[in-house]
């Protein structure tokens, strides 16, 4: 039996969702659809797409909108990809550049259907980007590649600044969660981009809300801190249907306010924490608060 979303949570999702500058979400939206770039925003069914789109940014969706693996929290859609498009990299540059980003975020399907499980297209993106809009920073949300390091190596040497691999959930969760993932191999990518490049800032998020333990939580946030992450999010896990893995437990306000203090007791250097924050969300702002 599913529970019902709490009133104030319904309120928030309500209030993410109207946005003032109505015209310019539409002119991303038709930037966007002028130029065939999909969005995490849309595919994932995020309720911070308006309030994102005002502002002129979103999260980039590359190597497809079709993902070869079946989560059970994700809304994006699973199946056969079709081929990746060569020219997509020119196309989210352009996109990138008309927006006047400084700071670029891209994430992207699962392909287990590509034999380095799209890390070349991922470089090229980031070199396309950096010829395109120079000083943009780049920030990446990766799929796990398969556990490869060739893959992972090949990523990091096109030099994005921010690496960002989510765990999601704890590990007891992962065969019901995060079917085809695998919390161990997770945690060795964001070990290995380390060791590749210690500069790289690191970043991971999870979902909060599937019938974790606080024990469990405690014990990934010392997992990522031995690993030397740098950023962790932290948000509210919101089914995005009812064939979907249904909401354990809403949290409340006061107890992300919680975690979030107590991972930066731990160590790291940037946290959002917040029933709506997304593995994205407020990028640019979040990175500032780790410089400064």
């Amino acid at each position: 039996m599913s529970l019902s979303a709490p009133v104030w949570l319904m309120e928030a999702v309500r209030r993410a969702k109207r946005t003032k500058g109505t015209e310019m979400v539409a002119r991303t939206q038709e930037l966007l659809e002028e130029l065939r770039l999909p969005t995490v925003c849309e595919s994932a069914r995020c309720p911070n797409r308006g309030e994102c789109f005002s502002h002129h940014t979103a999260t980039f969706l590359i190597l497809g909108d079709v993902c070869t693996r079946g989560c059970a929290f994700c809304a994006v859609q699973k199946g056969k990809p079709l081929p990746v498009e060569a020219d997509e990299p020119q196309r989210l540059a352009q996109a990138a550049f008309r927006l006047g980003l400084r700071h670029v975020v891209i994430t992207s399907v699962t392909r287990d259907d590509l034999p380095d499980g799209g890390a070349a297209h991922y470089a090229r993106v980031v070199e396309t980007l950096r010829q395109y809009c120079p000083g943009v920073r780049v920030e990446l949300l990766v799929p796990d590649f398969g556990g490869s390091g060739e893959a992972l190596a090949t990523v990091l040497a096109a030099g994005p600044d921010i690496l960002a691999h989510n765990l999601e959930t704890v590990p007891r969760l992962y065969s019901k969660v995060r079917r085809g993932a695998d919390y161990r191999r997770s945690l060795r990518l964001l070990q290995k981009a380390k060791q590749l490049s210690p500069q790289l800032v690191t970043k991971s998020g999870l979902m909060l809300g599937l019938g974790e333990e606080a024990t469990e939580v405690e014990a990934v946030l010392q997992d990522l801190r031995q690993l030397d992450c740098d950023m962790l999010t932290l948000g509210q896990y919101l089914s995005p249907s009812l064939h979907h893995i249904p909401v354990a437990r809403y949290l409340k306000p006061e107890e992300f306010v919680s975690w979030g203090r107590q991972a930066l007791d731990l160590g790291f250097k940037s946290v959002a924490a917040g029933p709506l924050v997304r593995s994205s969300y407020k990028a640019p702002i979040f990175f500032h608060n780790l410089l400064a």
